[in-house]
């Protein structure tokens, strides 16, 4: 394989995320990365070790997140961070503000009209494919043939490669106690015929296991997952209350296990589209009902969230949070709502000032929810938010928590 033919020095290289990583391409890129110079990497979620901090030697790293694998790249200094919204990357993309010369894909087989499926993800790749000068392409047998679009043909390759390279095992997320405790939270807050978006882990899996009373859920989410597999599969979720895309589920990547590829090989019932639909305000205002289940790294007593940062480490994204929470917040009978655990280790995730940016800010009022309770905050000033939140935090940590809000710097919030 003869990648330096394909990219120059100073290209920026773009490709899927999570299992839509294309590995043999990228382990090519590795070992060919001083014969080609120096080159710019966009990332998403990383699953696979192909990347490491050593290969700063050739490689500038950007991500729109620290998720995956890209944490090893954080923590030793060599990953730069773009804090846009999710919403945003298409237009960055599309202006050149994101320049985008070199696409890398994993794709499915192609159908019996030639058709090669982008398989397990979309989402900016979509708006990326329309200006790179060079498209680069392994396929992969495992890949699922999924609708949504673009489809691709041989001939719009710049190079096609066969790769049987295996799926990366994503982190163990089985839900324990606390889990399945937020996720029994959570799931009170949902009604039949709810469309539903929700984030991956542990936490959504764990709500998506309560939700299989329910009856005519819909899904328009980021990314699909097992959970939504089962529940499409028990004809839970029907979508056939769906004020758009009526029956469908649609979605940005797929991420989780060979169920949830099985459960996407050619099923028409659910379509993965780009960024520019999945979390466009225009698609997204017309749904009643619309639950948006995101996550933080920790929520303040007023219910700011930081999203992104942990211990110093960039570990999170903006992402979608804040388009699917505004949209949750504006829908009729919707709920936006950030579900996390109350403790990480010995502290607590509720705190009275956030370690990290402010990826949500406190005026956009979220239903916060943890192992302890919901705390709805919507409508509520800031002196009454208090005591919400404390008591959805870790009884361990209440005590220090109302101390805390004491301080010069929040008396006028707790002022009576």
């Amino acid at each position: 394989m003869n990648l330096s033919a394909l990219i120059r020095p100073g290209d920026t290289v773009m490709w899927g995320q999570s299992h839509a990583e294309p590995v043999t391409l990228m382990r090519a890129l590795v070992e060919e990365r001083h014969r080609i110079g120096r080159v710019r990497l966009f990332l998403g979620i990383g699953l696979s070790d192909v990347l490491a901090p050593e290969h700063a030697d050739a490689f500038d790293f950007l991500a729109y997140c620290g998720s995956g694998s890209n944490r090893t790249l954080a923590r030793a200094g060599v990953l730069d961070i773009l804090p846009a919204h999710y919403s945003q990357l298409p237009k960055l993309v599309q202006s050149g503000a994101l320049r985008v010369d070199v696409v890398m894909l994993q794709v499915s087989p192609p159908d019996a009209l030639g058709r090669h499926s982008l398989g397990l993800a979309r989402e900016y790749l979509v708006e990326a494919l329309k200006g790179a000068r060079t498209i680069i392409g392994e396929v992969n047998r495992d890949v699922p043939w999924t609708h949504g679009g673009p489809y691709l043909r041989e001939s719009d390759f710049d190079l096609l490669v066969e790769s049987d390279a295996a799926f990366a095992n994503p982190p163990a997320s089985a839900p324990g106690p606390v889990e399945i405790a937020i996720g029994k939270n959570v799931a009170s807050l949902i009604e039949d015929g709810a469309t539903l978006q929700t984030g991956i882990g542990a936490i959504p899996d764990a709500v998506l296991s309560q939700l299989m009373d329910r009856r005519d859920l819909g899904v328009h989410t980021g990314s699909i997952g097992d959970g939504i597999a089962t529940l499409c599969e028990a004809g839970v979720v029907t979508n056939a209350r769906k004020a758009v895309d009526a029956g469908v589920c649609v979605g940005g990547v797929i991420i989780g296990s060979a169920r949830v590829r099985r459960f996407a090989h050619r099923n028409p019932a659910l379509e993965l589209r780009g960024t520019a639909y999945t979390h466009d305000a225009n698609v997204l205002r017309r749904f009643d009902r619309f639950v948006a289940i995101n996550s933080a790294v920790e929520v303040d007593l007023t219910g700011q969230v930081n999203a992104e940062v942990a211990a110093g480490t960039y570990v999170g994204a903006v992402g979608g949070a804040g388009d699917f929470l505004r949209a949750a917040q504006a829908s009729r009978g919707g709920v936006p709502i950030i579900a996390m655990p109350s403790t990480a280790g010995k502290h607590s995730r509720i705190v009275t000032r956030l370690a990290g940016p402010t990826t949500i800010p406190c005026s956009d009022a979220c239903v916060i929810v943890t192992e302890y309770g919901v705390a709805d905050l919507r409508g509520l000033s800031l002196a009454q938010r208090l005591s919400r939140m404390i008591d959805v935090a870790h009884p361990d940590h209440r005590e220090a928590l109302e101390r805390e809000a004491r301080d010069a710097s929040l008396r006028v919030i707790v002022a009576r």
